[in-house]
């Protein structure tokens, strides 16, 4: 018995058990590994609260293989013409290839600042938008008939060629001239 064991032993034997007498006088146990108790993420994961899939970086598709976006300015100029996956939404193909959307909430409903206009054969092939969405295009700048937030305008085969028009302004409540960036 150790030394510390015994003055417990003598001063506290009537508050403390056998048992934990025992746990003093003993070496510890080895601690079990925390490896098997929980996975480790890896070091560039980090926590979001909205969803990682709904906005983000896109990858980009073989050359003649994706769907066909076309970006005009509000004078109907030709920006650029991109290809993008399905399932990927206007705001993040928009930033992929430094196409000048802006999406100060980058993605997550809070903004009207990735405002596009569509035209109207793509805009027939949406579901109608949440709530949320209407509400943040009613405090979009030129707001039409056509008029979508670029970050829930997720890419089908049957949108192939479609034309995606930027507004001539944004209306950004967060900083007037900042730009976020993806991460």
């Amino acid at each position: 018995m150790s030394a510390l064991a015994q003055r417990l032993s003598r001063s506290c034997s009537r508050h403390l058990s056998p048992a934990s007498l025992r746990y003093f006088s003993s070496p510890p146990a080895p601690r079990p590994s925390t490896s098997r108790l929980a996975p480790t993420l890896p070091r560039h994961r980090a926590f979001h609260a909205s969803s990682v899939s709904a906005h983000g970086a896109v990858d980009r598709p073989q050359p003649g293989t994706g769907i066909k976006v076309h970006f005009k300015d509000s004078k109907g100029n030709l920006l650029k013409t991109v290809e993008a996956n399905e399932g990927d939404d206007l705001l993040s193909v928009a930033h992929e290839y430094d196409i000048d959307l802006e999406g100060a909430c980058e993605g997550s409903v809070a903004c009207s600042t990735c405002h596009v206009i569509l035209d109207p054969d793509t805009f027939d092939l949406l579901p109608e938008p949440e709530d949320d969405e209407n509400d943040m295009l009613d405090m979009a700048f030129g707001l039409t008939d056509t008029s979508r937030l670029g970050c829930q305008v997720h890419l089908t085969r049957a949108m192939d060629g479609m034309t995606a028009t930027l507004p001539s302004a944004t209306r950004n409540m967060f900083v007037d001239g900042k730009k976020p960036t993806h991460h």
